[in-house]
């Protein structure tokens, strides 16, 4: 079982998905299941298939989420001293030399990668190009 870097940001958000899952989802499709099972015969009840299915979903995140935490390799960014090297958990600004545009990233694990918010998996080709790599301010 191999440890997974995780900043700490990274799993405090996991803490809050698993809460979320465990003492508001679950209770949720718990109701909806009981509400399906009121309606009668289960082989054609789209709603208690429907519900059942959701709840496997949750059930197999919450596992997810244990064994990432279990494994989890907390980094704090802050107190590692990197030489002016781009390490995981760095931001750095890449500029686009055609268009001049900067956009920041943020070097991270993989279960916190999400490109929509500019975090990339830091061995992504992205973020492998970018470790070591000397930061200019």
């Amino acid at each position: 079982m191999d440890k997974e870097p995780i900043t700490v940001i990274g799993l405090k958000n996991l803490k809050s998905e698993l809460e979320d899952l465990k003492n508001v989802q679950r209770p949720k499709i718990v109701e909806a299941i009981a509400e399906a099972r009121s309606h009668g015969d289960l082989k054609e009840n789209a709603e208690y298939h429907a519900a059942k299915e959701q709840q496997a979903l949750i059930e197999s995140r919450v596992i997810a989420i244990n064994d990432l935490i279990a494994r989890a390799n907390v980094i704090d960014v802050t107190k590692i001293d990197n030489d002016g090297k781009v390490i995981f958990g760095s931001t750095v600004k890449v500029q686009d030399l055609e268009t001049n545009k900067e956009i920041t990233y943020k070097l991270v694990g993989q279960d916190e990668a999400d490109i929509s918010k500019n975090l990339i998996f830091y061995k992504s080709p992205i973020g492998k190009a970018l470790i070591g790599k000397i930061k200019v301010k």
